[in-house]
Formats: C-alpha cells, sequence, structure tokens
C-alpha cells in the first residue's frame, strides 16, 4: 500500500507540480486529526513519517504516575516498563497506537483534510505556473460563454471561459474585440492580464483587444525582434479595425520594417490571420518627430508636419495631405 502511495504521489508532483512533501504532511495531520476525533485530544499524539518510504507509526505520548487518572495522557510505572525498561515516576512513554481502530467519522475527517491539502497545493502549482506568463502570450481553447449581470441588475455581459490546458482563464467582455466571434472548441491566442492568487483559486484574466498583444504577437513571429536586432518603439492599436507599430533596428545592415512584413509579407500575414483579418502597418520609428508622424500615417503621403504643441500632455500636430489621401 505504502508502495502505491508513494507511485501516486511521484504521478502527482511530475505531472501536476504537487510537492509529495506537501501531501505527506497532509496525511500527517489528517492522522492526528484523526485521533484527536477517536480519543477526544490530540496533544500527545506524534506522528512519525518516512517521506521515502510512506511508512509512518503514530505514538501517543504518555507520562509514567503513581496513579493514573488519564488514560489517554497517563501510564502506570509497571505497564510502562513493558514498553522502555528504563521508565520512571514523570518520565514518558511511547504508546503505539492502531490506526486501524480508528472509526468511519475519523477516516472521513482524514480524507477531508488531504483533499483539501491537494486542492490547496494543485491551486499553487497553477498559480505560480501562470504568473510566470503574466503580460505574456498564451495559446487557449474556448470552452463557454456565461452571462454577468451589471450593477443595475438588468444589463448582462457575456463572458468567455477558456482553457489554457492546465487551467482555466477568463475573457471578460471588457477585453474582447466587438464583432469578434468566441466560437466554444476555437483555439486562440491571448494576452495574459493578470493572475490572482484567490481563496477559491488562481483567476486568470485574459485580453484579446489590448496593444500588447499584436507586440506579443510579432514578437513570437519574427526571430529579429527575439534576438534583440528590431525592437518595437511603440504600438498603438484600435482592436478589430487597425493597429499600427513602429520598429527600429539596432542593426544597420537589417531592414527592420521589412523583418516584420517577411518574405512574401508571411510574417505579417501569420499576425493579422490569428487578428481575424485587422489590418497591420508596421512604420519606422524615429526620433526626428515630424518624420516620425509621416511614417505612423502611412500608407497615407503626408506633405507636410507642423508640430503646433509639443507638450508632452498635448502632442499636437497638423498633417496635410493631398485631398485624394483623406480617407487613409
Amino acid at each position: 500500500m505504502n508502495t502505491e502511495l508513494m507511485e501516486a504521489l511521484n504521478v502527482l508532483e511530475k505531472e501536476k507540480n504537487i510537492r509529495k512533501e506537501v501531501v505527506l504532511k497532509a496525511i500527517e495531520e489528517s492522522l492526528v486529526q484523526a485521533c484527536k476525533h477517536h480519543f477526544g485530544k490530540s496533544d500527545n499524539i506524534v506522528v512519525n513519517m518516512d517521506y521515502n518510504t510512506g511508512e509512518y507509526e503514530i505514538n501517543m505520548a504518555k507520562e509514567v504516575v503513581e496513579n493514573v487518572e488519564d488514560q489517554q495522557t497517563q501510564i502506570s510505572l509497571p505497564n510502562a516498563k513493558i514498553l522502555d525498561k528504563r521508565a520512571v515516576y514523570g518520565s514518558t512513554v511511547y504508546v503505539k497506537v492502531n490506526s486501524k481502530e480508528f472509526g468511519r467519522i475519523a477516516a472521513q475527517i482524514a480524507k477531508a483534510i488531504i483533499l483539501q491539502k491537494l486542492r490547496e497545493e494543485e491551486n499553487r502549482a497553477v498559480y505560480e505556473r501562470y504568473k510566470l506568463m503574466e503580460r505574456d502570450l498564451v495559446s487557449g481553447v474556448i470552452s463557454r460563454h456565461f452571462e454577468r449581470r451589471g450593477e443595475d441588475g438588468k444589463s448582462t455581459t457575456v463572458n468567455v471561459s477558456v482553457n489554457l490546458g492546465k487551467a482555466e482563464a477568463t475573457l471578460m467582455a471588457g477585453e474582447q474585440i466587438k464583432g469578434e466571434e468566441y466560437k466554444v472548441n476555437t483555439r486562440m491566442k491571448f494576452y495574459v492580464v493578470e493572475v490572482k492568487d484567490l481563496p477559491k483559486g488562481p483567476k486568470i484574466l485574459l485580453s484579446r483587444s489590448r496593444p500588447e498583444l499584436v507586440k506579443r504577437l510579432f514578437e513570437a513571429e519574427v526571430a529579429e525582434i527575439k534576438d534583440g536586432t528590431v525592437e518595437i518603439k511603440a504600438v498603438s492599436r484600435a482592436a478589430g479595425s487597425r493597429s499600427k507599430i513602429a520598429v527600429i533596428s539596432n542593426d544597420p545592415n537589417v531592414d527592420a520594417v521589412g523583418a516584420c512584413i517577411g518574405t512574401q509579407k508571411s510574417r505579417i500575414n501569420a499576425v493579422t490571420k490569428e487578428l481575424k483579418g485587422e489590418k497591420v502597418d508596421v512604420v519606422l520609428w524615429s526620433e526626428d518627430l515630424e518624420e516620425f508622424i509621416k511614417q505612423a500615417l502611412k500608407p497615407a503621403e503626408v506633405l507636410r508636419v507642423v508640430i503646433t504643441n509639443p507638450d508632452p500632455k498635448k502632442k499636437e500636430c497638423k498633417a496635410i495631405v493631398p485631398d485624394n489621401q483623406l480617407s487613409l
């Protein structure tokens, strides 16, 4: 039985990152609580467990006294001598407890404690795993939709539950792209906004609408961004309609815009496909503000840019374009 237990714990540790020592500690605690229910107290209960084999022994510490008044905590000298020949009045001897004597309710208490520890440890493992993915890209499958009632008690919003493989995450209505369909069993990529450690378990919040999603998608597609040759300096997004990213090359021999677009537009098409057809423009970053604005307004042809208010809080300019470019 102990061999099977240890094998099961090894599987849990490997597959779910549930620490074996924590479960064994929970078993120790459950045995103490089972003793408390069976005997009425647990202050003098000592559980010795070998964490390598799973073997355990339960003992009841008893004081050697002349007149026994409490069978649970005291023992007579003659009986103590049977257990330990060195026993004297005032010393402590340990009486072995047979756990098979525990009743059904005591066993249920022990089981409940172990299951609770397993849940807590599994939640901890999930939280730690996905906390590392915060502000990063994850892939998940749409599992279901659920409504959330507004504060007025009348309006409702539809949130989406996403299966990430090891955990369920939530795509709130405010993080969805208007008009985008979230069909059950569809695999999509998401930006991890936040991972919260809550009493009921970790809560993972996702987004499809944030500019960071576009940035992470390019980082995943473009090797030059991964190795630092090309740097994304800014991202602007009207989710579901158009995104623009501004890039610069740290190597004069590498074309930053070309690297992001890829051969036959393969890289930018992969990003666009993941964004369900949202238009994506890649523009060249420049320290020259007027030049950067010209680049940012592409594909429109800009004749002239006039900075009308360079105040960082205002950031106002006037861009002059031919009449036939106004729609762009």
